[in-house]
């Protein structure tokens, strides 16, 4: 009979063994005799623990959702420079639970719907307390101000080899995120343009267009 710290164990390995597979597979063509070899285990107890590949895989959804959107969820110095030391500890780790949601983005899963919508409703909330406190700038429209900053954040997770070239680097890692670091958070504190013209512009251009019919 297993005891619960072992059984916690098998559990965590068979999870973090099917992520993997996942995530450089897709979910159609892993199968759990793969799994199970990967976790060191036999496939019976991967049925034992979770019964079917489709409540795996929502395991590690609800794993891997978890972790992502609680890295998202803190754009305070502290929290940012916490992912920071975060990443650096275990990058390889943090890439793969990245391009495990990235499968499931291309696969279109229930999980990339909810790993979004999350993430927007993290960034629209983060956007609203910092507009209130005073220690944000004020918006036209903070839910579209959130999802261009989660659409921002999934460019940088969808393309990080060619980020990484475009910067002189073999691939994206440490010395890539070092280098993104400083002047995003120029851009996000001091903003790009000198003046108002370009968004009078926009304003002038945008009121001057019909609007579409729903």
């Amino acid at each position: 009979m297993c005891s619960a710290s072992s059984d916690l164990t098998a559990l965590a390995k068979i999870r973090n063994a099917a992520i993997a597979h996942f995530a450089r597979d897709g979910f159609q063509k892993t199968n759990l005799r793969a799994v199970a070899a990967t976790a060191g285990v036999s496939a019976a107890l991967v049925i034992h623990h979770f019964g079917s590949k489709d409540k795996l895989r929502s395991a590690c959804d609800d794993h891997v959702l978890g972790i992502l959107v609680r890295r998202a969820g803190d754009a305070s110095p502290s929290g940012m420079r916490d992912l920071f030391r975060e990443y650096l500890s275990n990058p390889e780790e943090y890439r793969l639970q990245v391009r495990y949601m990235l499968r499931a983005i291309e696969e279109d899963t229930p999980a990339a719907a909810t790993f979004v919508d999350t993430l927007v409703a993290e960034s629209e909330e983060i956007l609203r307390a910092g507009i209130a406190d005073g220690s944000m700038h004020p918006s036209s429209d903070v839910r579209a101000l959130a999802v261009l900053n989660v659409l921002n954040s999934m460019a940088t997770l969808t393309m990080p080899p060619a980020l990484a070239r475009a910067l002189g680097h073999e691939r994206f890692g440490p010395d890539v995120l070092r280098r993104l670091a400083l002047p995003a958070l120029e851009l996000y504190t001091h903003g790009l343009f000198t003046d108002d013209a370009a968004l009078k512009a926009a304003r002038a251009a945008l009121d001057d267009s019909p609007q579409e019919e729903d």
